[in-house]
């Protein structure tokens, strides 16, 4: 189930799902006060986004265009060769009217490129698409432009010539004007500028361009203002916005909580936000104008406030060339007064990203249960990092594993000069850029770091430009130059440059269907060590998993497995890495009651049904 919504008159929730004989997942509704779900849209393909009309009588969807009849044909008699790049099928917008029936025939736009992101205007009368010169994940990161589109020719009424990445739209109440992020020039990693414009005509106006923060969520909250969510290094606030001129106020700027998303009330004057906290994962909070604050409404995690939680500092330190860094730090839960612990040091992906003061414990980076277990957990917001405008974010530029993930090691010893963390006994993991980070500590600046966990990362950026599906997004943010502009220095600054130098124990995790970061920049790594023989090293594939796991075991055992990783080589014997079997799921499988035997006949019943 996906793309959960009220239907416009707020009696019914309609999502998208494959149920029952569905072929293709389809648009399904249920009454709020219950009863059977009804299908609504079904496609000769998946439904794969959706938006229904402000009368609720037509819906707009997408789905990719049908294979040629000759080409389906041929692929169900197993000729399936796959021409690269050469046989793209475009994502098309459809419309239809609902009382007309699920099956009914849907007029199909005429639009120029590969759709996404589509969203009615308040009267119903225009569209807002936004459309890619192809289908390409690459293309969809760097090259989509917003259309508004006329619903019932599809005319484009006006194209907005933006220079890159491209975020969430929201509609003024009237229909007068649009509100979208958008980056603010071709070289900037993140859409975190904010665009105001008329659907019809004049000059967009731009927020934030100079500003050292990021808007991240937006609403319209009257035809002349706009709420937004903005980012600012660690802290978050409220903010509104004047649609004429540009201007900002804070409405509310809370303490230790991260705002994520708004939506705003007919009349403007309230707002739901999504939020979390350092104690708890996201929830629902309202703010009603002139409140200072949010107020919380929901607890789905009520057994947390049973749980006794590490405390989450901000921290701030001075990088080796002056730069003030920020982070966030866990303490352990219980530290001997006056020892030094063991430290890991949890690098974000991106590196367009960050941490918020919220709560930062997934299963990828086990914060709390690390702290539980007497670890101190630093969460760096390295140069490269969003949240602190545009200026901030390109830092990294042109300068793989520079400046950087020194950033990492003056953090690390920061902390050992506070007198809380031993140097002998420091982790780091993260994924994809963290991933990278985690093979750069782990060999060029090993003398650091006693172990490693790296996860869907990078090894190897000549063989990555030359496998991933985003080259043209790499360029543009992140190397600024090909690989043939500079063998030398995409050489130089590979992990796998450095391997001879390893002395830090690695664990590499990897997805087999990631077309990101390809599953090889794994294998390499592991074999290159496994062949060197001077560290430990090992390699854990998940099938059918891609650039991060998705399934709930996969996760979990990818979590058990840097626990067990960290406390093997921080806190245990180390040497020779612990057996490759998780004691924990064989204790699980015990105390459901189900042994080996009898899983063996419940697989067997299966396969004779």
């Amino acid at each position: 189930v996906s793309a959960v919504a009220f239907t416009p008159a707020g009696d019914a929730i309609t999502f998208l799902a494959r149920r029952g004989d569905d072929e293709h997942k389809a648009l399904w509704s249920i009454p709020v006060d219950g009863g059977e779900a009804r299908r609504l849209r079904t496609h000769d393909g998946d439904i794969l986004e959706y938006a229904l009309s402000p009368d609720g009588r037509r819906v707009a969807y997408l789905a990719k265009e049908p294979l040629p009849g000759l080409r389906e044909k041929l692929e169900k008699k197993g000729f399936s060769a796959e021409i690269v790049e050469e046989q793209p099928r475009f994502v098309r917008v459809h419309v239809a009217a609902l009382e007309s029936g699920a099956d009914a025939e849907p007029t199909v736009l005429e639009l120029d490129g590969s759709a996404s992101m589509l969203s009615w205007s308040p009267r119903g009368d225009l569209l807002a698409v936004a459309l890619a010169p192809s289908p390409s994940i690459d293309d969809r990161y760097m090259r989509r432009r917003i259309h508004l589109v006329d619903a019932a020719s599809g005319r484009v009424v006006r194209r907005f010539e933006t220079p890159g990445k491209l975020g969430p739209l929201a509609w003024a109440p009237d229909g007068s004007r649009v509100a979208f992020l958008s980056a603010a020039d071709p070289h900037d990693p993140s859409e975190g500028r904010l665009v105001i414009a008329g659907t019809a005509q004049g000059e967009p106006l731009w927020v934030g361009r100079e500003r050292a923060f990021d808007f991240v969520a937006l609403a319209f909250a009257g035809p002349d203002r706009v709420l937004a969510v903005v980012h600012e290094g660690l802290a978050t606030r409220l903010v509104a916005v004047d649609a004429n001129d540009g201007s900002m106020r804070t409405l509310s700027a809370p303490d230790a909580l991260a705002l994520r998303s708004v939506a705003v009330s007919r009349d403007g004057r309230r707002a739901v936000l999504v939020a979390d906290a350092p104690d708890h994962p996201r929830e629902v909070w309202t703010w009603s104008a002139g409140d200072p604050a949010p107020t919380r409404r929901t607890d789905s995690n009520p057994a947390l406030g049973q749980v006794e939680l590490a405390r989450q500092e901000p921290v701030r330190y001075t990088a080796r060339d002056g730069l003030e860094i920020e982070g966030l730090l866990l303490h352990p839960l219980a530290r001997p007064a006056g020892k030094r612990v063991p430290l890991v040091v949890v690098v974000h992906g991106g590196p367009e990203a960050h941490w918020s003061n919220g709560w930062i414990t997934r299963y990828a980076n086990p914060g709390q249960v690390l702290a539980a277990r007497g670890y101190a957990v630093f969460y760096p917001n390295y140069r490269g990092s969003t949240g602190r405008g545009v200026a901030f974010s390109k830092l990294d530029q042109a300068d793989y594993a520079g400046p950087e993930f020194d950033d990492l090691v003056d953090g690390v010893r920061h902390l050992v000069a506070r007198g809380l963390v031993d140097e002998k006994k420091v982790g780091v993991t993260g994924g994809s850029y963290g991933g990278f980070a985690t093979a750069w500590c782990a060999t060029a600046l090993t003398e650091h770091f006693a172990a490693g966990v790296m996860f869907v990362g990078i090894s190897d950026h000549i063989s990555k430009y030359g496998t991933t599906e985003i080259p043209h997004e790499m360029y543009m943010v992140h190397s600024r130059k090909f690989p043939w502009e500079d063998w030398e220095f995409f050489e130089q600054r590979s992990p796998l440059r450095h391997v001879e130098k390893a002395r830090t124990p690695l664990l590499i995790a990897h997805g087999t269907d990631d077309t990101r970061v390809p599953t090889n920049q794994s294998r390499m790594l592991y074999r290159y060590l496994k062949t060197l023989g001077k560290v430990p090293v090992r390699l854990v594939l998940y099938p059918g998993e891609g650039h991060g796991n998705r399934r709930a075991a996969a996760r979990y055992d990818y979590g058990l497995r840097l626990l067990r990783w960290f406390d093997h080589y921080l806190t245990g014997p180390g040497g020779t890495p612990p057996p490759p079997d998780l004691p924990e799921l064989a204790r699980r499988m015990a105390a459901s009651g189900e042994t080996d035997a009898e899983h063996g006949r419940n697989r067997d019943e299966k396969t004779a049904r």
